[in-house]
């Protein structure tokens, strides 16, 4: 099972135009602007800011309508995109588009009462096939521009133990830079702040594990290490059906990579329900470099997990690797 985390795609054009229900012209860069969409377009400060096509559904019609003439922005699409598979992203989605961070908004949309473009091209695919998204966080955009939307769409929740969070006189710096690295994993559907108090930490992993819609992953940041204010472990070691402890230590291995004091921590990881928990170190660097080295594993664990593999150490899971043992 591949363990890649973004989809690749490129820009294949953007478009504005100044009125609704028009074709868009071509240009060579569109500024997105946040909360508002691109600068300069008709739809700009709408419920629909920004609307995206995929280039291969243009092609599939070109093939099929030969004779009608289809220039980038044909079909009222200010993005042009090649190479994501968008069928499979689900409202909510954020991706990156260049370098603006787009989120999906809207699949499809009425068509309008004599719209131009179906006049001119005999049909409007935008109905259909466009996505809507609304920008949040703004830049250029160019034709050749990277696209990275994610492969996955597990949910995730993230919990942030910490005395200090819990009572405000701190940021939640590590929390803040986890949920930035988790996106291509999936949405982040739950996020708490909790004191370094065992009965605490227990009961919010509990609760979220035992839910009607548990989420495949839950992540933990803080209170990992040895001071005694730090029972971390100690509360998920209450909450775990099964422990998973090669997690960690090739967490921790990867960690000594940078620093000796990554075997200081005391994270665990393992599961309940169908749900993995993994224990991270409170400090933005130590938590940042424990998830870039578990990131790749993870998608095949969650998948595993969650019943989507089956005998992968005889290749069952379209693998012959032999990763589960």
């Amino acid at each position: 099972m591949s363990t890649q985390l973004w989809q690749p795609g490129v820009v294949a054009a953007v478009c504005v135009a100044d009125r609704v229900g028009q074709p868009k012209q071509a240009v060579a860069a569109i500024e997105l602007r946040a909360e508002h969409g691109a600068v300069g377009d008709a739809h700009a400060g709408s419920a629909r800011q920004v609307s995206l096509l995929d280039a291969a559904a243009v092609r599939a019609f070109a093939a099929a309508n030969p004779a009608v003439p289809l220039p980038p922005g044909a079909f009222g699409e200010n993005l042009l995109v090649d190479g994501i598979d968008w069928e499979q992203l689900p409202v909510g989605t954020t991706v990156q588009i260049g370098a603006a961070r787009l989120a999906i908004t809207q699949f499809g949309k009425e068509c309008h009462h004599g719209c131009v473009i179906r006049e001119t091209a005999g049909d409007c695919i935008m109905p259909r096939r466009g996505l809507f998204l609304k920008v949040l966080a703004g830049g250029m955009v160019r034709p050749g521009d990277p696209v990275h939307a994610p492969c996955h769409n597990y949910p995730l929740a993230l919990l942030t133990v910490s005395d200090r969070c819990s009572r405000g006189e701190s940021g939640d710096a590590s929390g803040d830079r986890l949920a930035e690295l988790l996106r291509p994993l999936g949405p982040l559907v739950a996020r708490g702040v909790v004191p370094d108090e065992t009965d605490r930490i227990a009961g919010m992993l509990r609760d979220w594990c035992d839910a009607a819609a548990a989420p495949a992953l839950v992540v933990t940041t803080g209170g990992t290490g040895l001071s005694p204010r730090d029972v971390t472990p100690e509360a998920t070691r209450m909450v775990l059906e099964r422990e998973a402890p090669g997690l960690m230590e090739y967490a921790r291995a990867a960690g000594a990579a940078h620093t000796a004091a990554a075997y200081l921590s005391r994270g665990v990881a393992g599961t309940r329900g169908r749900t993995l928990l993994v224990n991270l170190p409170g400090s933005v660097r130590g938590s940042e470099q424990s998830l870039a080295a578990l990131l790749p594993l993870l998608p095949h664990a969650l998948a595993t997990l969650r019943g989507q593999v089956r005998d992968c150490g005889r290749g069952g899971c379209g693998t012959s690797k032999g990763c589960c043992r």
